[in-house]
């Protein structure tokens, strides 16, 4: 789905596939047909943007064999939908019974991280639609954050360098712009706009930004409005939003609140809690830790309000006494699309965690979740027209 910006700029919007993960690329083939194509028909467009999740074995099958991708592309084009955004973030098993830690593995010190985000790189200027210029793809802020030291810090900043020079490389060959988007996470070496400005500062602006992800934004409390201005003292571009909201709790403390929260405990992802306490941030790195012991030196004390890492509906909140941080999502939406200027050309909902929502809440059968992501993204199709963008047929 296209829009156009009052200022004249194309915004792209997108729902990523890793809802669906796929190891191989005839899983990623049979995604288009079970879900991407009825999604586009359920909304009644002609042309539905994906954000591609291509795990490894499915890129080097991809980089290797020119036919591979060439089928790919093809078999888009013929449903009617378009790629201009990959996610990069999850290397490879995305979809096991137990992700947790393992999904931010390989880090932005080991090499194979820089292999897989180049190939990458190569593979979306060759998936890019002719009539799209840019494209994206967004990946993990450096890494967890234990252990982290110096020296890792010093060889992603040297990996970080020769992506930059790879990208240009993808530009001198193609015609096409690829951008890297780092993406802050709770937990990660990179979750606040200060780490921001410490570990990213200095970075190939041209080549390598910011994604911003709504729900991260909102479990640390920050705003869109802040972190913007933060990048504009670092001449770093949001390179893409995912459109995401996290869960939120008014009164941990409150027995039928810890009850709710309880049921959104599943073993496959990391589902991280933050609170605030003044200026600054307490948290568990997981929300059975945070529920753990009310008050305890091992739980999470609930004086305040808590967010959780766990990506809910857009167009629905959970059921009272929770709910989502739509409204900073909507925030974060007006900061970027209601100036005189659109801050970025690439919305992608990321809603990946359909599957684990507590089994009340989750979609019945491949319908089911055909219509819930179709409509998270009327709901940001409606939110960017109430914005004044234009939608292009």
């Amino acid at each position: 789905m296209r829009f156009r910006h009052p200022d004249g700029q194309t915004v792209h919007l997108a729902y990523c596939t890793n809802v669906h993960p796929a190891e191989d690329l005839d899983g990623v083939l049979r995604q288009l047909d079970a879900y991407a194509g009825p999604v586009r028909e359920t909304l009644g467009t002609d042309r539905l943007g994906l954000g591609l999740w291509l795990a490894r074995e499915v890129a080097t099958t991809l980089r290797a064999d020119d036919a591979a991708l060439a089928r790919l592309r093809g078999e888009l084009v013929a449903r009617g939908l378009e790629v201009v955004t990959l996610n990069g973030f999850p290397y490879a098993g995305f979809g096991q019974e137990v992700v947790k830690l393992r999904v931010y593995s390989p880090d932005w010190s080991e090499p194979e991280r820089l292999r897989y985000t180049a190939d990458l790189a190569w593979l979306l200027a060759r998936l890019l639609p002719d009539d799209v210029a840019r494209g994206s793809i967004s990946t993990l802020p450096l890494a967890w954050r234990d252990p982290w030291d110096e020296r890792s810090q010093q060889a992603a900043r040297g990996q970080l360098d020769a992506l930059a020079a790879e990208l240009a490389d993808v530009e001198a060959a193609t015609g096409k712009v690829v951008r890297v988007a780092l993406e802050p996470e709770p937990g990660c070496v990179v979750e606040t706009g200060a780490q921001v400005s410490a570990f990213l500062a200095g970075l190939d602006t041209r080549r390598i930004g910011l994604c911003l992800d709504a729900c991260h934004l909102a479990v640390a409390f920050e705003t869109a409005e802040e972190l913007v201005e933060r990048l504009d003292e670092l001449g770093m571009p949001v390179v893409k939003l995912q459109a995401s909201a996290a869960l939120h709790a008014d009164d941990p403390r409150d027995p039928a609140t810890r009850a709710a929260l309880a049921s959104f405990v599943e073993p496959r992802y990391l589902h991280q809690t933050r609170e605030r306490v003044g200026a600054w941030l307490d948290g568990r790195d997981d929300l059975d830790a945070a529920l753990a012991a009310d008050g305890s030196a091992a739980g999470l004390a609930g004086d305040a309000p808590w967010r959780v890492h766990f990506h809910v509906p857009l167009h629905a909140d959970p059921e009272p006494p929770l709910r989502s941080t739509r409204e900073q999502l909507q925030d974060t939406l007006r900061t970027l699309f209601a100036g005189s200027a659109a801050r970025t050309d690439t919305v992608e909902v990321e809603t990946y965690t359909w599957h684990v929502l507590p089994e009340q809440l989750r979609p019945q059968g491949d319908a089911g979740l055909v219509a819930g992501i179709a409509a998270e993204l009327a709901w940001a199709r409606d939110n960017l027209l109430a914005l004044g963008l234009r939608e292009l047929t």
